[in-house]
């Protein structure tokens, strides 16, 4: 009997049918190739790579830091990165953590400090305002420091979007110059009621000179009525 058309066993234009599919599978398999090499050479983004820096610039009290955010607005509005652990510890030259954000709402003329925590609860803030405007102020508390007792104020407001870097040894405080302001503040370490201290805002030796005007007297807090005064606060080493 004569054997079948076609390979032994096999079915008839198999060969043929084989061959197709080769080829097809070759053809799709130069095209998965193609599709990996674009899926994985993702193209960089802009600003990917070496990242701008935070301008951070120094304030008369040179390890205070005004910190100042690029803003991206446009007729919708705008876009800020507030916070961004790598670049701010780029901008201040050290490593950062922040473990708490507070959050605080307060009508013209109040004033809120000089506050500050000593020993293990020693506090680093980074602080901004989100509506309205503040006199804000640090106190260089450091006894080792040729800068001791002395200040520096500057004007926080929504719009400008500047920060200020007050790190450990330092008061801290602010007054309210609008109708209201929202302050929000990152520290380094959790609020510890019995390591806080207060300097007195009109303390004579260090003498803030706040922009009252026509506030009159600023509505403070009962602790803050009755803040220590310089000699008799505690200083950090």
């Amino acid at each position: 009997a004569g054997a079948a058309p076609g390979t032994e066993g096999g079915v008839p234009g198999r060969d043929r049918m084989a061959q197709r599919l080769d080829r097809r599978r070759a053809a799709a398999c130069a095209g998965c190739a193609v599709w990996q090499e674009r899926l994985w050479r993702v193209p960089q983004r802009p600003g990917q790579g070496a990242r701008r820096v935070v301008p951070a610039t120094p304030t008369r009290l040179p390890e205070v830091l005004v910190i100042q955010p690029k803003v991206h607005g446009d007729a919708r509005g705008f876009f800020t990165e507030s916070w961004n652990q790598r670049d701010f510890n780029a901008a201040v030259g050290s490593e950062v953590t922040f473990v708490q954000d507070n959050h605080s709402r307060s009508a013209r003329g109040v004033l809120r400090g000089l506050h500050y925590q000593v020993g293990q609860a020693q506090q680093g803030k980074l602080v901004r305002v989100l509506a309205g405007r503040v006199f804000d102020v640090a106190v260089d508390m450091r006894r080792s420091s040729p800068r001791l007792g002395q200040w520096v104020g500057v004007e926080l407001d929504a719009e400008g979007h500047k920060q200020l870097w007050i790190p450990p040894g330092f008061a801290h405080g602010f007054l309210v110059l609008s109708e209201t302001a929202d302050f929000l503040y990152k520290t380094t370490d959790y609020y510890s009621p019995g390591d806080e201290r207060a300097l007195a805002w009109d303390d004579e030796h260090v003498g803030v000179e706040w922009p009252i005007g026509d506030i009159g007297m600023p509505e403070l807090s009962g602790k803050d009525k009755v803040a220590g005064r310089w000699p008799d606060v505690t200083l950090f080493d």
